[in-house]
């Protein structure tokens, strides 16, 4: 499976590469201005997984990986970009790859940090965004509706599904049925999975407040937008969080207390976005490296082998289970089998989150 792709999206000066520089601390420019970010900026970042870590110790492991997602920057979208305005081309062409997206909605006031709108205004900036996006998937779809109906009048095999199909997510993307969303995504996972249709990804609404702090009445009309998209919605400070994110652990954890902030809102973002990506971690631990290895839900042992190395699944035998649970409870697969809680699994079987697994596989 291919490294898993969250895009960060907003409007230039919502706080995109402050959010990513605090995520990952990968150093993408920040600057009171424009477009700051033209090529978009990766950070790779560990999922916060306190499981990981028990694992490790319990099997006396040196070393820990986490499971990661990938968070990409992508140039600050404007009004008109699915008509090429500002970067919209190579905005959408950078936000049609991801696998979710985190939309960032500015919400703080600051003279030297400019508003491309001139005001601040979330629901409007949400709304802006959510409507390029429409119009440039309804673009997409219209060319693909066009050849389908082609294909179906000359007698195609499917293309007469795929262009009922076609017709029916464009009528969600193009209407008020934003609870729909879910059936469009599903429709468009079907029949449309080649158009990179941006607006049904499982997406994230993170609100960017500033050192004033989190402005309830705000927050309240934010949460009542996102919940009809069925869009889970964060607040956080990106500037304070990307400023923690410098410090050593002990530091980072004494700051949160004196600000009164409790939980990283950046281990929610990363949290949010592996549960919207239908994520599940099984563990593994081999020559002292206890490994988080993040698959989709229902994935079966055969796959997930597969995930680990290729021989694990051009050779695989069985597959040696022990829930995260009994692990806690045993410590070692071998104490595990005495007990009785010990899984011989072959390829079918479904792995469940927490699962810690050895394959025995065939060189």
């Amino acid at each position: 499976m291919s490294s898993l792709q969250v895009g960060i999206v907003g409007f230039p000066n919502s706080g995109k590469s402050t959010l990513l520089n605090a995520l990952s601390n990968a150093g993408a420019q920040v600057a009171p201005y424009p477009f700051t970010t033209v090529d978009p900026n990766i950070g790779v970042v560990p999922v916060p997984d306190e499981r990981l870590g028990r694992v490790a110790e319990l099997a006396q492991c040196s070393e820990v990986v986490p499971a990661t997602v990938r968070f990409i920057d992508i140039a600050g979208l404007v009004e008109g970009a699915s008509r090429g305005e500002g970067l919209g081309n190579r905005f959408l062409a950078s936000i049609r790859e991801v696998d979710a997206i985190v939309h960032v909605i500015r919400c703080f006031e600051s003279e030297a940090v400019s508003h491309v709108a001139g005001s601040i205004d979330p629901e409007r900036d949400a709304e802006l965004i959510e409507t390029e996006l429409r119009l440039a998937d309804l673009d997409v779809l219209e060319r693909a509706i066009s050849k389908a109906s082609r294909d179906a009048k000359s007698g195609k095999p499917d293309a007469k599904a795929r262009l009922e199909g076609l017709h029916r997510v464009a009528e969600i993307i193009s209407g008020d049925e934003g609870t729909k969303f879910k059936e469009a995504r599903a429709i468009a996972h079907e029949f449309a999975k080649d158009l990179g249709l941006i607006c049904i990804k499982p997406a994230i609404v993170v609100l960017n407040f500033g050192h004033e702090g989190v402005d309830d009445a705000i927050k309240a009309k934010m949460q009542k937008w996102a919940d009809y998209r069925g869009f889970p919605l964060l607040a956080i400070n990106a500037e304070i969080e990307s400023e923690i994110s410098e410090l050593d652990p002990a530091e980072a954890d004494e700051y949160r207390q004196a600000m009164g902030i409790g939980e990283s809102g950046l281990g929610k973002v990363v949290r949010e976005s592996y549960r919207i990506l239908g994520l599940i971690t099984f563990f593994s631990v081999d020559s002292e490296i206890c490994r988080a290895w993040p698959i989709p839900e229902g994935t079966c042992a055969l796959d997930a082998a597969g995930k680990i190395h290729t021989d694990f699944m051009r050779g695989f035998i069985k597959a040696d289970v022990v829930h995260y649970d009994d692990f806690l409870r045993t410590g070692s697969f071998s104490i595990a089998r005495e007990k009785g809680c010990l899984l011989v699994e072959g390829k079918e079987y479904k792995v469940c989150d927490g699962d810690v697994i050895h394959f025995k596989f065939a060189t």
